[in-house]
């Protein structure tokens, strides 16, 4: 996810570097207290992480999120970032959702609009439904089989909405042989032959093949019912139709969103979403040094983006404000990734003179260090999936301690031609000075070889339209890209696949920005996904990961950890390991 996204991701947004001055707690966001620092104002020190922290069901107030990075959409099938694939559920439901639980727990699949999770038949191709009673759109209307059908079929529209993840077109459509919803002339008008919908209340899927990890795709917004009467197409993220607990009322791009209660939300339907403030608030800003100030000084309670306290601001935090904090994984790796259409990197020895020249340490402080940047990263594939090896170093980064290895970067730059270096651009989003930090150590660290890379800040909002797109990457000349990636879901399908299957690459909202097709990972994602027995999956997803590193397209900087800061108004605060080590946003509350 990139942000899950992402951004889930399937979003992928990074740690704000804080450039400010010293900060003083006010208001009901901080303490004036000293004893925070021994983890006391805020619910205590990491009390948001395998807990749950200021437990409470009391309902009332204003929920009041943060962030420098806006969505990159609010449409269910379009948005890829982590954060909006949380935030979405006060308005988006799916047939099936996460567990309302900290930690592990989280990740359990439990039934949401339907009544049960599947029926499974057919060998693992048929997966029945039955809508509940009692579940409904804002205008009161009932929630329809034929709305979840709809709102699914929207994801084939790539031409109109692009930048959602593609699972299910892989899975149902897997020759994309329906045209999507806005151009389905058949006379029959029965749209997606592999979703039936016999009547009001029962959904049938009829996979091609079996796929182990369908249920968990039916759990991302991408799987959200649309009313298609309300669908307004690619401006359906402006102002999505809500069937979850709150609806938008407001919403201004860049700058605020605001929402109430749906009052024709049924709350016996839910199980999973507390639904305690009367109203939600987003404000974006761009400039980070003040979104940390201010939620420091209580304005806020929390950053949407779940980004991290910045640099500076971060000792202050850490000293005044300890009981505040959670500093935990997030399920995401940070990296460089090389596109292939971009010279002189169609040439392995060149992608791999770039992995060899770079600073590991460097990077990973860039980052923010062990604590609140993460652990050095010697592969492609996020610790806690199955088939994931910490241990394997292919490029021998872990055993150098993150130093580069200048030597053998210079025999990858005569291998590969250019014996004196070369000039590249690397691409890294406007409003994520954490990123633009990697760049910059990235850039010194290539210096030392003769690589010369100019760095190109893009705007973060405009991602899948930029680096999304191979044909602007290629216009560019991006050599390099800085993103990071989450898990969509916790198997190596829903982590690697977006980013190295073939089959993934899209012309707009792309994120296999290497553009790496190799026929062999290709199969191997074949062959993991047919697997029924998750450890066999797993060995299966090591060799994959394995030749994606062979493939030096990549260049894993961290496992990513953050410092997040929880205001002392915020109740049922915990970080869920099913939305990336963010807070369980549908369960927040705050005191008035």
């Amino acid at each position: 996810m990139t942000t899950h996204r992402t951004s889930k991701r399937r979003l992928a947004a990074g740690t704000a570097v804080v450039l400010a001055v010293m900060l003083t707690a006010t208001a009901c966001g901080g303490s004036d207290s000293k004893d925070d620092k021994a983890g006391s104002a805020g619910g205590g020190f990491n009390a948001g992480i395998g807990k749950i922290a200021n437990a409470s069901d009391k309902k009332g107030g204003e929920l009041k999120f943060v962030g420098t990075q806006e969505a990159d959409s609010w449409d269910p099938q379009r948005g890829y970032y982590g954060f909006m694939w949380d935030f979405s559920r006060y308005y988006a439901r799916q047939l099936v959702s996460y567990k309302a639980a900290p930690g592990e727990q989280s990740t359990d699949l439990v039934p949401d609009l339907a009544t049960a999770k599947a029926e499974i038949s057919d060998g693992g191709k048929t997966y029945k439904y039955t809508l509940k009673d009692n579940v409904t759109w804002e205008d009161g209307t009932p929630v329809t089989a034929q709305d979840v059908k709809y709102g699914i079929e929207r994801t084939w529209a790539q031409d109109v909405i692009s930048g959602g993840p593609v699972y299910l077109m892989q899975v149902l459509d897997p020759k994309t042989e329906y045209p999507g919803p806005y151009k389905d002339t058949a006379p029959d008008k029965l749209g997606l032959k592999a979703i039936e919908t016999p009547d009001a209340k029962t959904v049938i899927f009829k996979l091609p093949q079996p796929n182990g990890d369908f249920e968990q795709m039916l759990a991302m917004p991408a799987a959200s019912p649309v009313k298609q009467e309300k669908d307004t197409a690619a401006k359906y993220g402006l102002k999505p139709f809500s069937n979850g607990p709150y609806k938008i009322d407001s919403y201004e791009p860049n700058k605020t969103m605001k929402l109430s209660r749906n009052e024709n939300y049924k709350p016996e339907s839910d199980t999973i979403r507390k639904a305690l403030p009367d109203t939600i608030s987003v404000t974006f800003m761009a400039n980070a040094d003040d979104m940390d100030k201010r939620l420091m000084n209580g304005e806020f309670d929390l950053d949407i983006n779940a980004t991290g306290i910045g640099q500076a601001a971060r000792s202050t935090a850490l000293k005044d404000h300890k009981g505040n904090l959670d500093n935990g994984q997030t399920g995401f790796i940070r990296y460089a990734v090389f596109p292939q259409t971009v010279a002189p990197f169609d040439n392995i020895d060149c992608r791999k003179a770039v992995i060899y020249a770079a600073d590991k340490k460097s990077l990973q402080t860039a980052r923010g260090g062990p604590q609140a940047g993460g652990d050095i990263a010697p592969n492609m594939l996020p610790l806690g999936i199955k088939g994931s090896d910490g241990a394997y170093d292919p490029y021998e980064v872990l055993k150098n301690d993150g130093k580069p290895n200048l030597e053998k970067a210079k025999e990858a730059l005569k291998a590969c031609g250019k014996p004196e270096g070369f000039k590249t651009t690397i691409a890294v989003r406007n409003n994520k000075p954490v990123e633009v930090a990697t760049a910059v150590s990235l850039q010194n660290a290539l210096k030392q070889v003769g690589i010369i890379a100019d760095v190109d800040q893009f705007d973060g909002a405009q991602t899948s339209g930029i680096i999304g797109s191979p044909k602007v990457v290629k216009e560019k000349g991006y050599g390099i890209i800085i993103m990071g990636w989450g898990a969509d879901f916790p198997t190596g399908q829903g982590f690697s696949q977006p980013l190295v299957d073939g089959r993934f690459i899209l012309q707009s909202g792309n994120n296999n920005f290497s553009e790496l097709n190799d026929p062999a990972i290709n199969t191997l994602f074949d062959q993991a996904i047919a697997e029924t027995d998750p450890a066999k999956a797993g060995d299966i997803y090591k060799a994959m990961n394995q030749k994606v590193s062979e493939a030096a397209v990549y260049l894993p900087f961290v496992y990513d950890k953050t410092i997040t800061w929880r205001s002392t108004r915020l109740t049922n605060a915990y970080t869920s390991d099913a939305y990336n080590g963010r807070y369980d946003y549908a369960s927040l509350g705050v005191t008035k």
